[in-house]
């Protein structure tokens, strides 16, 4: 579980809405060697208005590579969709392979890939959705895109160990997927259609949800699963819609393992592996603990790649400004730090920078699965009051984005409109600064004992946040707490999922949506890793997701910020500064305020002619 980041035109965005998991470096800010080349370079960004990806022109290939790098985690898998896997880190890869009918433009617009397919809703009410897939819409192996792909999509979203479509959050999926059994909660007659191989498909949706437009993601192919199943793609479809569990224990088992990496650098057999995608695997393209390469897709139906290879390095944050500089990389997000915006004003017309605000925002969690914190809201209120959350922002992020403020809300973010009107509802600034005197109080009242350990868990080496840490140390420590800097290059692998931690520090990373907040605060689902459970929130978000109407979004939002702050889930920091930077020979890239980051757009990325 990794990070995503903004940048640019974020007021448009909805107010609303995390989604991804965790995270490693954020976007950041900085600027280039001179006032006067960023406004010709502000110009150059802002010359394109439209969110969503335009035509460049490009017909055919060009030989060549790009390299970037979202940091250094080692690539998972191929299946994204697990709660191990589903970070930007790995999803940075297989967008790039994976195809769908929208992605996010860089105001968090949902964008529709019309070269993919199309989707309407042909009855408000009820809800009723009718998607068809592109007639040329093929695997890269050239088999088509049918349904048989995107009803294996539903039952991995759907479908419990029992054999039941069920909206009982006790139930255990069938599929480790992220997102649970929330498909079939909404959807659990799954989409219909004609045939196995049909093109289109409907979704009839027994009650609304909020993000219906995004709900139905890239899917993986079902002709690879059936055949490794030993069935046909007509047989697997029949077993989905009998709820055949002969069958389904055996996909299921497939779809949870078969299309994860388990030993870095070994690429699966390209026939397990077909790209939807510009971009596929490239032959012998991994190098453990170095890099993947990705090359074009020669079977692909749509604009085809603008450079023949695209590599991710595997480096960690704080080495993408030098990499930048050495050719070793040539598109870059460092994170936001005062000592990377003056390493990128030294790289004068070399490199082309972009700035803006990002919808990423850092925020401690606590462990409510075990540890101090676990059982005791006065543990959690000592931690609070000593917590330096305005130092950190005045310290590490203000040199940076002069306009950052303390975060005082999840769902919402500080430059969006209704992020005042939410606040003034749910919070009232008793964390705003630090109260040593009240925290003792707390700790007391806790029952806790002087040099109490608390392990603050991230993903290491980041020195952001060890600066983060530091600042709580020298501020926590004084109230009796003996602050432990925890952080470790394991941690959204083995820690984090594992409760290895009392506190975890790192970011979500979100878009223009509304109800995906609720995979991360609701009791029993997958990215509520800490184990937080409160029925108030519950009850709020399965409002909130049951509909369209923005009105009782924005109440629900109220509701649910206040019950976290009242029951101290966690303690939102800052959204991140955001900064990306390319070599000044690239055209076409675009840095982006969503999730995806600015290697959203990759397969346009091209050395100028």
């Amino acid at each position: 579980m990794k990070i995503r980041r903004a940048s640019a035109a974020v007021a448009a965005v909805a107010a609303g809405a995390l989604l991804f998991s965790a995270c490693s470096s954020p976007a950041s800010d900085d600027e280039p060697e001179s006032e006067e080349s960023m406004a010709e370079e502000t110009a150059a960004v802002e010359e394109i208005s439209d969110p969503c990806k335009v035509d460049t022109g490009t017909t055919e290939t060009a030989e060549g590579e790009v390299k970037y790098s979202v940091g250094e985690d080692e690539f998972l898998g191929y299946n994204t969709l697990t709660p191990e896997t589903y970070s930007t880190y790995n999803s940075a890869v297989t967008e790039r392979i994976q195809g769908g009918f929208w992605y996010f433009g860089v105001d968090g617009t949902i964008c529709h890939d019309e070269t993919f397919g199309t989707y309407e809703a042909i009855s408000e009410d009820p809800l009723q959705v009718q998607y068809t897939i592109a007639d040329d819409a093929t695997w890269s192996d050239g088999t088509p895109i049918t349904y048989a792909d995107f009803l294996l999509d539903w039952a991995s979203q759907a479908i419990t160990t029992d054999g039941k479509v069920t909206d009982d959050a006790s139930e255990k999926p069938l599929f480790n997927s992220v997102s649970g059994l929330t498909l079939g909660d909404y959807v659990p007659d799954g989409p219909q259609a004609d045939s196995a191989d049909a093109k289109s498909f409907q979704y009839d949706y027994e009650r609304v949800y909020a993000d219906w437009e995004i709900q139905i993601g890239a899917p993986l192919p079902a002709h690879v699963l059936a055949e490794q199943i030993g069935i046909s793609t007509d047989e697997l479809v029949t077993a989905i819609q009998d709820l055949d569990m002969g069958v389904l224990k055996d996909a299921a088992e497939f779809w949870n393992t078969g299309w994860l990496s388990e030993t870095p650098g070994e690429l699966p057999d390209p026939a397990l592996v077909p790209s939807s995608g510009p971009y596929m695997f490239k032959e012998d393209g991994w190098v453990a603990g170095q890099s993947i390469t990705l090359t074009a897709n020669e079977n692909y139906w749509g604009a085809p790649a603008a450079t023949q290879d695209l590599t991710f390095r595997f480096a960690a944050a704080d080495t993408h400004v030098q990499a930048l500089q050495n050719g070793d990389l040539d598109v870059i997000e460092p994170q936001a730090t005062v000592d990377t915006v003056a390493q990128l004003e030294q790289l004068g017309d070399a490199v082309t920078v972009t700035t803006g605000q990002t919808l990423t925002w850092e925020h401690l969690d606590f462990n409510f699965n075990n540890g101090v914190f676990a059982d005791s809201l006065e543990a959690r209120e000592a931690f609070a009051y000593c917590v330096p959350r305005q130092k950190i922002v005045d310290d590490l992020i203000k040199p940076i984005d002069e306009s950052a403020v303390v975060m005082n809300a999840r769902e919402v973010f500080p430059f969006q409109d209704s992020y005042e009107d939410i606040t003034s509802a749910s919070y009232d600034g008793r964390y705003d600064e630090v109260d040593l005197d009240t925290a003792k109080e707390k700790f007391a009242a806790a029952g806790l004992k002087e040099g109490t350990e608390v392990r603050i868990g991230y993903s290491a080496p980041n020195p952001r946040r060890s600066d983060e840490v530091a600042s709580i140390k020298a501020s926590c420590d004084q109230v009796g707490f003996n602050i432990v800097d925890a952080g470790s290059a394991e941690f959204f692998d083995k820690d984090l999922p594992n409760g290895d931690y009392e506190l975890a520090l790192f970011a979500w990373a979100g878009s223009g949506q509304i109800a995906s907040g609720q995979n991360i605060y609701a009791t029993g689902f997958p990215q509520n890793y800490g184990g937080y459970s409160d029925e108030t929130v519950d009850e709020a978000w399965d409002t909130l997701a049951s509909t369209v109407d923005e009105s009782v979004h924005l109440e629900q939002t109220k509701i649910i910020e206040k019950q976290l702050w009242d029951t101290l889930f966690g303690i939102p920091l800052f959204a991140h500064p955001g900064v990306g930077a390319y070599s000044s020979d690239l055209e076409n890239v675009r840095d982006t305020a969503a999730q995806s980051g600015i290697v959203w757009n990759a397969e346009q990325w091209a050395r100028a002619s």
